[in-house]
């Protein structure tokens, strides 16, 4: 939202358009993997049609080490719509009938038990620009779910996770920071257990003799040397707070957050949260109906109008309480109109006359 002060009046100027932090121009600063300028500076280097590429974080470790926790808590610090998670184990292979009938000799803990080839197909996708359908897979049945997929927009920053995401060179090139879930062994075991007895409806002793004779195997064999890839090592899984921390700064820098009011000095960001976001998914759901994107629209708009309003200008002033009591307050400066530019600007009118009761506002063609 814009804010101008002319010679009678504090002027706010009514452009969806413009208002929108989605539609707003996204600065670029994803670091690159290789040693130009341009990864000195933190950005990645455009392709030849101009655009720039999403910045890719892996995230390995050992079974239950908490590479998920990592993740999610990594999502929800930066409650930025511009980041996805997408999960290794979403590419296991279908068991075969007959490699159901004797599951309990199938190691899911190999490389080969991957489909790693659509893995790479599905992140080159994302890195391109394009949605993908990621596989839903059925850990009880051990097969996919044949009609049912999660799609995955194109976004700013993709966070792959598995434990041997490290594993295959392909995969790693895709990648501009590494980061290896480190967790003590007895830890992700007496995790594994619950996991898999809770979730997945196995009992202990199944669970205790597939660790016992493929997990803690191909952690020594392939989870484990892969952590040399690593760019940073995480102790302790999801209970390491200041290391969270700390890469979520850095995501923060490279998506340019904090730079964005400094390229654009006219430009005020509503930070989002989750019932932001919330707004946004039913705003966005093809299936809504009129009424309650009307509705949800009006909120958002609102919220918009509310925070612009709180960059005017203001003056102090002193009123009398009902009690008596003084009070030190504030009023804007002097008296405000709208501008509304059509039509995108007309759908915030209403939100600006709930917001200040009797403005004028004035229509732009």
């Amino acid at each position: 939202m814009d804010s101008a002060v002319g010679p009678h009046f504090s002027g706010l100027r009514l452009d969806s358009r413009r208002l929108s932090s989605s539609s707003l121009p996204s600065p670029t600063s994803f670091p690159s993997a290789n040693g130009t300028a341009d990864a000195a500076r933190g950005v990645a280097p455009p392709k030849e049609d101009g655009t720039r590429q999403p910045f890719v974080i892996g995230v390995s470790g050992g079974t239950a080490s908490g590479k998920t926790t990592v993740c999610d808590m990594i999502i929800q610090q930066l409650h930025d719509h511009r980041v996805v998670l997408v999960n290794q184990d979403s590419f296991y292979r279908g068991l075969t009938e007959e490699q159901s009938e004797h599951v309990q000799d199938y190691n899911f803990d190999h490389p080969d038990a991957f489909d790693t080839d659509q893995l790479l197909e599905c992140m080159g996708n994302l890195k391109s620009g394009q949605s993908v359908n990621i596989p839903i897979y059925d850990f009880k049945n051990h097969r996919r779910c044949s009609e049912s997929f999660r799609k995955v927009n194109a976004s700013d920053v993709i966070i792959l996770e598995g434990i041997l995401v490290f594993h295959d060179q392909r995969v790693r090139d895709l990648m501009d920071m590494k980061i290896f879930v480190d967790t003590d062994a007895d830890i992700r075991l007496a995790r594994r257990i619950r996991r898999d007895t809770v979730e997945r409806g196995r009992d202990v002793i199944s669970v205790l003799e597939q660790y016992g004779r493929f997990v803690k195997p191909a952690f020594d064999d392939f989870v484990l040397p892969s952590k040399k890839y690593a760019d940073v090592i995480i102790p302790k899984g999801g209970d390491n707070h200041v290391a969270i921390d700390l890469i979520v700064q850095h995501i923060r820098t490279k998506l340019g957050q904090h730079d964005l009011c400094k390229i654009y000095p006219n430009v005020f960001v509503v930070h989002t949260t989750f019932q932001i976001r919330g707004m946004h998914t039913l705003i966005r759901d093809r299936n809504i109906t009129t009424p309650d994107f009307v509705f949800y629209s009006d909120r958002l708009i609102r919220l918009v109008v509310e925070h612009g309003l709180g960059h005017l200008p203001f003056t102090e002033k002193q009123v009398v309480t009902p009690t008596g009591s003084v009070y030190m307050g504030v009023d804007f400066c002097k008296k405000l109109c709208g501008v509304s530019i059509v039509r995108s600007g007309e759908s915030m009118e209403n939100a600006l006359r709930a917001c200040c009761k009797g403005i004028k506002i004035a229509h732009i063609p």
